[in-house]
């Protein structure tokens, strides 16, 4: 696997729409065509989508947020940068979690100020800023990654719901 297979993972729920294509979901996530087409191929491998290669399997996607991704792709909080909000400074987090710190994807059109988190593929924050849905879901992946036990378990019980 490799992070913007996560991306496209969660693009597709956030599409709600099993007959997605892959030129538009590509353009929208600001990756090539190609790209898209070989993160299908490993999630297929993986069990990660059905053999069809259109719908994910929500229960393993679940399974691999909550216990694996933050040990295949962990980050560390960086230097203070402008960007967008993640983690639990975006929402739903941000209604559930007051924190002095903000974490944010680095991104010079971004209007927020906070610790850089390296998204899990560079095209992120420009994907994020025109898809609240998508943003959601990756920000509640970035707490998996970066957060504390607490927003841990806030995040894992909001992605059961915007799994299923």
């Amino acid at each position: 696997m490799k992070p913007q297979d996560v991306v496209v993972l969660l693009k597709i729920l956030a599409l709600k729409n099993d007959n997605w294509q892959q030129i538009p979901l590509a353009q929208s996530l600001k990756m090539s065509q190609s790209e898209v087409s070989q993160s299908v191929a490993r999630s297929r491998y993986a069990g990660l989508i059905d053999d069809s290669g259109k719908r994910v399997m929500r229960q393993v996607l679940y399974d691999f947020l909550q216990y694996g991704l933050a040990v295949v792709f962990p980050v560390k909080p960086e230097a203070v940068v402008r960007g967008i909000p993640t983690a639990h400074s975006a929402a739903p987090l941000n209604k559930e979690i007051s924190s002095g710190e903000n974490y944010v994807w680095p991104y010079a059109k971004g209007n927020v100020r906070g610790h850089g988190i390296t998204p899990l593929y560079a095209t992120v924050p420009q994907a994020a800023v025109e898809d609240e849905q998508l943003h959601a879901l990756l920000a509640l992946a970035d707490a998996l990654r970066v957060g504390r036990a607490r927003e841990k378990n806030i995040a894992v019980k909001e992605l059961k719901n915007r799994i299923w």
